[in-house]
């Protein structure tokens, strides 16, 4: 479970709830996809992606509700998530690691993610997409 300490307090905050729970959750990931649709500035990470993306769609909301603290979607149907095991076969670079993230804070932002929210999910993206690259550049 991904809890959230804010101001270094030792309260720690349920991020699946922090962040709205079920419907916002999956309005972000929607919102994450429609922009890797839309903008030509996402045609790397759009081209790993398949036609249509909707088990895409559905992969990443169900691994964020576990990960963010809210029910377990992803391990109940695959196990383990395994993220750099299950992206190797594709080549992620420098490249599409920022174009991930910046696809996902524009999304933070167009569903009105709260700021000091928004930079702890970045932070922990950042370590993430950062350690998927398995490929030069």
């Amino acid at each position: 479970m991904s809890t959230y300490t804010e101001n270094n307090e030792e309260a720690q905050v349920n991020l699946y709830e922090l962040i709205g729970g079920a419907d916002k959750l999956r309005a972000l990931v929607d919102r994450f996809y429609d922009l890797m649709e839309l903008e030509p500035e996402f045609a790397g990470i759009r081209a790993l992606h398949p036609s249509p993306m909707n088990g895409s769609r559905d992969k990443l909301y169900w691994f964020l509700s576990g990960w963010m603290g809210g029910p377990n979607l992803y391990i109940e149907q695959f196990g383990h998530p395994r993220l750099r095991a299950r992206h190797l076969p594709y080549a992620i670079a420098s490249s599409e690691r920022d174009q991930w993230l910046r696809c996902m804070a524009w999304a933070m932002e167009d569903q009105g993610v709260a700021e000091d929210l928004k930079l702890h999910l970045m932070q922990s993206f950042y370590q993430t997409a950062d350690w998927m690259r398995n490929h030069p550049g």
